[in-house]
């Protein structure tokens, strides 16, 4: 009965017997608060499933995580400090390039090429608040051979103003730390979907 989600505050739960247990075996994989959140947050985006992550960046990490080396990325080109250290710094040293592009200007098929797995929309961007056209962005993706995913980070719009999801998205992620929570007491992150095999792979992450 209790108004507010309650922490459940424990890292394990009762188990029948080995491997049988009720919905939760350990809280690093899930627990029933974590559960609520992610149930809001797929709700707040119009999405079937949600991953809440101790922040943003982790976030961005766990998708780069779904790359091999090799693989190139489009990223727009004033992308959150963050996220862009993670693909220069730290992804460039294993094997993953990323072209930071234009595409309030240009077309993604300026960029593409025959390696390209991810294309990373920020739209609103940080810090200079471009505005990038998710829906033209996914059908230019879609005509691609090897059809690259669309990344759309929603932090600044929020899920107030923008669905990405709606217009074609695979995954949207957010710092939860901003908008969603707004109070500056919280960091975390989340990512959204309606890919219930992408899902499993981010979990699996």
């Amino acid at each position: 009965g209790a108004i507010m989600t309650p922490i459940f505050a424990t890292s394990t739960y009762v188990q029948v017997s080995p491997g049988k247990h009720q919905g939760y075996d350990y809280s690093r994989t899930h627990n029933p608060t974590r559960t609520a959140l992610e149930t809001s947050l797929a709700a707040l985006e119009g999405g079937k499933y949600a991953l809440a992550l101790s922040s943003g960046c982790t976030g961005t990490d766990v998708l780069m995580h779904l790359l091999e080396v090799g693989d190139h990325v489009v990223s727009v080109d004033d992308v959150y400090g963050g996220t862009s250290r993670l693909f220069r710094t730290i992804w460039s040293r294993h094997g993953v390039e990323t072209t930071f592009a234009d595409l309030t200007e240009r077309p993604l098929s300026d960029f593409v090429t025959a390696k390209t797995k991810m294309v990373w929309i920020e739209t609103p961007t940080n810090p200079l608040l471009k505005i990038i056209d998710i829906q033209k962005v996914v059908a230019e993706a879609k005509k691609l051979p090897h059809r690259p995913w669309v990344i759309v980070d929603n932090t600044f719009a929020s899920p107030y103003f923008q669905s990405p999801l709606e217009l074609g998205a695979d995954v949207v992620l957010h710092s939860t730390t901003k908008y969603i929570n707004g109070h500056s007491d919280v960091v975390g992150g989340a990512l959204v979907t309606n890919d219930k095999s992408l899902l499993d792979r981010l979990h699996h992450i």
